[in-house]
């Protein structure tokens, strides 16, 4: 199989909402956009389907060593990072942002709380943030400013994969809420890993649909006029990510540690199109 194949296959197996924006891409900008999902959904696969954390960070290891050969003479071992090798110059898709990618997956290993919006942003930024700015490099700008907006849109994402997934989380041991904004909300981890939403749960997670609405209209302030257009599959992405928001608040946001919210494929689809064709207002 070869290595882009490798990726498409990998990336359309997943189904997930993150690929909304891509169905209107064709070429190499499309199959860009695959590569860069299928890394990461690999680095994800490594943490997530491995018991051992000593294995899982040899495995972290091996990829970052593996992902060097892509911006040396070397020959890279993995599919993934052979399709990368032939992307990334073409790009302009840094060495040192791929690297955060794994360095974010390297904190799901070794830490399941954080004390601070702060820490919890730096964490945000390796897995979503620096992904964002690395797809406007794929979809291409001609502002600078548009990388902000890229890396600002990445934490809006996020922040909803983190509401959505609180109950699915607890179940592995880990919580991604803020630890000083539960005490402010009186929510105890107990009540977070008994998956028990109380008023005080509620309240927290209004909280943090709150904050997470405003990032996604921070975001799309910070996208420069001139690399709108270009940008639009980015932007795909945002209104269903947008849309599910808004869905788990219609739904009570308390039900996030009882079950996962989704979107159906038919409507994802009718948003995408949407989108592509009037814009994205958040």
């Amino acid at each position: 199989m070869q290595p882009l194949e490798y990726c498409r296959e990998k990336a359309l197996s997943s189904r997930s909402s993150f690929l909304s924006g891509f169905r209107f891409l064709r070429g190499d900008r499309h199959n860009a956009l695959l590569v860069l999902y299928a890394f990461c959904r690999e680095l994800d696969d490594v943490v997530d389907g491995c018991s051992d954390k000593n294995i899982a960070e040899i495995s972290l290891r091996w990829w970052q060593e593996d992902l060097a050969k892509v911006f040396s003479d070397g020959c890279p071992a993995h599919p993934v990072n052979q399709a990368l090798k032939q992307i990334v110059g073409k790009f302009d898709m840094p060495h040192e942002e791929l690297v955060e990618v794994i360095e974010g997956m390297r904190m799901d290993l070794r830490q399941s709380r954080y004390a601070d919006f702060s820490s919890l942003s730096l964490y945000c930024y390796r897995v979503a943030g620096v992904v964002g700015r690395l797809i406007a490099r794929i979809l291409g700008f001609e502002n600078r400013q548009t990388l902000e907006y890229a890396q600002k849109q990445g934490l809006a994402l996020q922040l909803t994969n983190i509401i959505r997934d609180v109950g699915e989380d607890a179940c592995m041991g880990r919580i991604y809420l803020p630890q000083d904004e539960c005490r402010r909300f009186n929510v105890t981890e107990n009540m977070i890993l008994q998956c028990r939403p109380t008023e005080e749960f509620v309240a927290l997670m209004d909280f943090q649909a709150d904050r997470a609405l405003q990032v996604y209209r921070d975001a799309k302030e910070l996208l420069p006029p001139q690399d709108s257009k270009k940008q639009k599959a980015g932007l795909v992405m945002a209104a269903v990510y947008h849309a599910l928001l808004l869905e788990i608040r219609r739904d009570g946001v308390g039900n996030v540690l009882k079950y996962k919210t989704g979107i159906p494929t038919p409507r994802k689809t009718r948003i995408a199109l949407k989108t592509w064709l009037f814009g994205f207002k958040p």
